[in-house]
């Protein structure tokens, strides 16, 4: 027989644990801050050990409290997931993806109907992701670019994330060298401050700062360049299915590394769901193919120096 201990008061915690603080999990469950506290205590009173240090304004999980948290929010974003697949119509399979308004709009936006083609019957749904967005209980996986860290997620690299300076082509011809670059027509992304100085140092270019206009994503600042209103930092795979249409040019061969890859996240649970199964599959394979696609159209880029 299984041994369950006070579902209502696991359920209290796990809230609490995820979200910081009794008050938080009081919203998500539809209960007084009271109410979980008391769940809470009542669960740690028969467990035998203590699962929060109860600091003046915050809640500190214990290491018992952290392994356990750990592992009962895989389980109950499984069962939200099972149950969502139990009470859907019939017909209606739905993979929900979390990804940046960029990387949806440049890359995967313009790739779906490859995917539509071999899976009709799933409904793909995008929802706001990104780097700083967290994992939402109802995406079925996410794409994000760090270091491959997410605790509780799997993490599989898709792109490594190179920076390389693009343009509109009017604007390439005078660019002979890295040193022909000036700084108030380098268009600047303002939640990546250090694209331009990580390129300019490994160009070897240290008179060069990017005093160009800020824009708030990358979207906005490619925009702005094939628009020619300057030049801006490239990152891949942003930049290739413009570089192969000739829409931007790579003014100069230099790619410099982020420090960073995307990655394709998801619950370790997802893999045993056949529509996850799928997209993860079409996924990796589309991954492989815009580096051979990406090379700039038309002209042949410079060196740097």
């Amino acid at each position: 027989m299984r041994r369950l201990l006070f579902l209502n008061g696991i359920k209290a915690f796990e809230a609490a644990a995820r979200t910081g603080s009794f008050a938080g999990a009081g919203a998500e469950l539809n209960v007084s801050a009271a109410a979980v506290s008391r769940m809470v205590h009542l669960l740690e009173q028969r467990l035998g050990v203590a699962l929060f240090e109860r600091k003046a304004n915050r809640l500190v999980t214990t290491a018992a409290g952290r392994a356990y948290q750990s592992g009962l929010t895989p389980i109950f974003d499984a069962l939200a997931s099972l149950t969502a697949q139990v009470t859907a119509p019939g017909s209606v399979r739905v993979l929900t993806l979390g990804v940046g308004p960029t990387f949806a709009m440049k890359w995967l936006i313009p790739r779906l109907a490859d995917f539509r083609k071999s899976e009709p019957d799933i409904d793909v749904r995008i929802t706001t992701g990104g780097a700083a967005a967290p994992f939402g209980d109802d995406w079925s996986c996410g794409i994000k670019l760090g270091d491959g860290e997410w605790p509780g997620l799997v993490a599989e690299p898709l792109f490594a994330a190179d920076l390389l300076p693009v343009c509109a082509p009017r604007l390439a011809a005078p660019l002979k060298r890295a040193g022909d670059l000036k700084g108030p027509a380098l268009l600047r992304v303002a939640h990546s401050p250090d694209d331009w100085p990580s390129w300019l140092k490994a160009a070897g270019i240290t008179r060069v700062s990017a005093r160009g206009p800020e824009l708030q994503y990358y979207g906005q600042a490619l925009q702005a360049a094939v628009d020619g209103l300057g030049i801006a930092m490239g990152i891949r795979p942003y930049i290739d299915d413009d570089l192969a249409a000739g829409r931007l040019v790579a003014p100069f061969a230099l790619s410099v590394p982020k420090g960073m890859r995307w990655y394709l996240v998801y619950r370790s649970f997802r893999t045993d769901q056949r529509d996850f199964t799928a997209f993860r599959r079409w996924i990796i394979r589309a991954a492989a193919e815009p580096a051979a696609r990406g090379r700039p159209a038309g002209r042949m880029a410079r060196h740097a120096g």
